[in-house]
């Protein structure tokens, strides 16, 4: 039925409520776009991490490198691959993350999909 939302199990939905909550995650990666702010923040990710007000769940998750943490957390996967391209993650490798699969079989499901 057009306009009426289904829940897609295992899916995080980014709503008004998932964006207020993640607003400081989401800015510290959009800080990412200067080179600048990268370096800082590999040179001492947990004062990078309080200097945007991240909280425990965000910082644990970053501290990780747990994107689907980071998700539930209120992060936005297009700014949260800011985040995950300083460590040379791709998408593929968040999409591996979120299908519980090793990258490689990841790969080889689009491949499959002819995608």
């Amino acid at each position: 039925m057009p306009g009426k939302e289904r829940p897609i199990p295992g899916t995080t939905i980014f709503d008004g409520t998932q964006a207020r909550k993640g607003y400081a995650l989401n800015k510290m990666c959009y800080s990412f776009n200067d080179a600048a702010n990268r370096e800082a923040f590999l040179r001492d990710e947990d004062a990078y991490c309080r200097r945007y007000g991240l909280n425990e769940a965000q910082r644990e998750a970053i501290r990780r490198r747990d994107v689907l943490a980071m998700i539930a957390a209120g992060g936005n996967v297009y700014y949260l691959a800011k985040f995950a391209g300083i460590f040379g993650l791709d998408v593929q490798d968040i999409g591996a993350q979120q299908t519980g699969m090793t990258k490689e079989a990841f790969k080889a499901r689009l491949v499959a999909a002819g995608r």
